[in-house]
């Protein structure tokens, strides 16, 4: 790099450093001139200063090699209510039909970038690498949290098979995967290689998985967590409801999509922001996965019409703007006193869930013979968690009330310690890997690997 860009880009990130600063000192005089403002005035400059705060703070950040999705949580972490108070919990709270729309566009996004073809060419990678990173994380998991009973504040009351019953839910927790962080690192990127491929088709296809295993493991743990339960399928038809409904609701919903975009293809902003709000609302009183409903419909639009491209150039329009968003509240809403008294625990859940996942990703690349690059870095795409497991632990804290509410904190605490390194991990694979794109303005719509090999 000459001089002369170099001195461009120094003042560059000045600027951006000047301008964070004067609008959060802005911000933080009108919050302390008017402590108790609300309403929907005060909604709107929260998602603007956390548009501003996370893209500056990413642009910041960028020179260290971090990726976007971490100066988004930064810059959340220190609005938020319990760092520099720039918005306060009930603030916070009011973004969440936000943080609903940018899921809804994030699974729609993600089901448009799996190409059937691709899948079916790594058909036999995938599979394994199923196979054996739900089954080990699972077990090892549950043998871990068990062993830690003694430093878990909430299981050292619980008898042996309680507490068998809930290091099985954790272990069933610590399977799930984060759609949002590997399509925004993706995103970023632009990353175009084996390593992209795979890590994207496994995050995206493993959420069906980890909802099966959760519900079994519920059904498993119920009688040991309470006695007077009973073992019962009911769990199972549930499952079965949610799961077909979905898929069957994703189809339909795809057609439709891909029909509009050939014959109207107009206004898809007004389109998606109506699927991402509205839609999510129908999809929680019929019980059925908004994820997978909307992955299945993104799925659907690429493999069965001709209109992917677009499809996913309208998603792109509204791209950058949703990770910063949903990232940003991600961090805002993060609980630091609660990580603060809990890290020493999570952090040592969390490092046992990242050692096991290397371990399974070892043994799944030689079962499957996978290329080098995917045999020892596929597993830095696996390590990070978000929206996904925080739902599924609040599921879990509505169906075991004994031990809910502890069991969703600490849950809480392990997901923050993840949303933070795996990104940074994920990132620096795929620049070892070679397979980022240096090229300028990244887009959703890039994101189109090679078939593995």
């Amino acid at each position: 790099m000459s001089g002369k860009s170099s001195h461009k880009g120094l003042f560059t990130r000045l600027a951006h450093g000047l301008l964070l600063g004067a609008f959060g000192a802005l911000l933080f005089a009108v919050t302390r001139a008017v402590p108790n403002a609300q309403g929907g005035l005060w909604t709107i400059t929260a998602i603007g200063f956390l548009l501003l705060a996370g893209t500056l703070t990413s642009e910041l950040l960028e020179p260290l090699g971090l990726p976007h999705l971490t100066g988004y949580l930064f810059a959340g972490i220190a609005s938020g209510p319990h760092v520099l108070r720039l918005m306060d919990e009930h603030t916070v709270k009011t973004l969440t039909p936000v943080n609903t729309l940018a899921l809804s566009l994030i699974a729609l996004a993600g089901g448009a970038e799996l190409d059937f073809g691709t899948i079916r060419k790594g058909a036999k990678s995938l599979g394994a690498s199923t196979l054996v990173q739900c089954l080990l994380v699972l077990f090892a998991m549950t043998a871990v949290f068990f062993a830690c009973r003694p430093i878990v504040p909430f299981t050292r009351t619980l008898g042996t098979g309680a507490a068998i019953g809930v290091a099985l839910l954790w272990g069933a927790l610590s399977v799930t995967r984060s759609p949002s962080a590997t399509l925004g690192i993706l995103s970023q990127t632009r990353a175009r290689g084996p390593l992209a491929t795979f890590t994207l088709a496994f995050v995206m296809t493993s959420d069906v998985v980890v909802v099966v295993l959760l519900a079994a493991a519920m059904a498993v743990a119920r009688p040991l967590v309470d006695p007077a339960a009973a073992f019962s399928f009911d769990v199972f038809v549930k499952l079965g409801h949610e799961l077909f409904g979905s898929v069957a609701l994703g189809t339909t919903l795809g057609l439709v999509i891909a029909v509009y975009v050939r014959l109207v293809n107009r206004q898809m902003l007004v389109v998606l922001m109506v699927l991402g709000f509205g839609l999510s609302s129908v999809l929680d009183y019929l019980q059925f996965d908004a994820l997978l409903t909307f992955m299945v419909a993104g799925f659907i639009v690429r493999n069965m019409s001709k209109q992917g491209d677009k499809f996913s150039h309208s998603i792109e329009e509204m791209g950058n703007v949703v990770y910063v968003v949903f990232f940003a509240t991600a961090g805002a809403d993060l609980d630091v006193p609660l990580l603060k008294s809990l890290w020493p625990v999570a952090l040592v859940l969390a490092g046992s869930r990242g050692a096991v996942t290397w371990v399974g990703s070892k043994i799944a690349g030689r079962i499957a013979n996978d290329i080098p690059a995917v045999r020892s870095m596929g597993w830095t795409g696996l390590v990070s968690q978000a929206g996904l497991a925080l739902g599924l632990s609040g599921i879990v804290a509505r169906e075991f009330p004994s031990v809910g509410t502890p069991f969703r904190a600490l849950a809480v605490a392990m997901v923050a310690i993840n949303e933070m390194i795996g990104p940074v991990l994920f990132k620096a694979a795929l620049d070892r890997a070679g397979e980022t794109s240096h090229a300028e303005a990244p887009s959703l719509a890039s994101i189109r690997p090679p078939a593995m090999e």
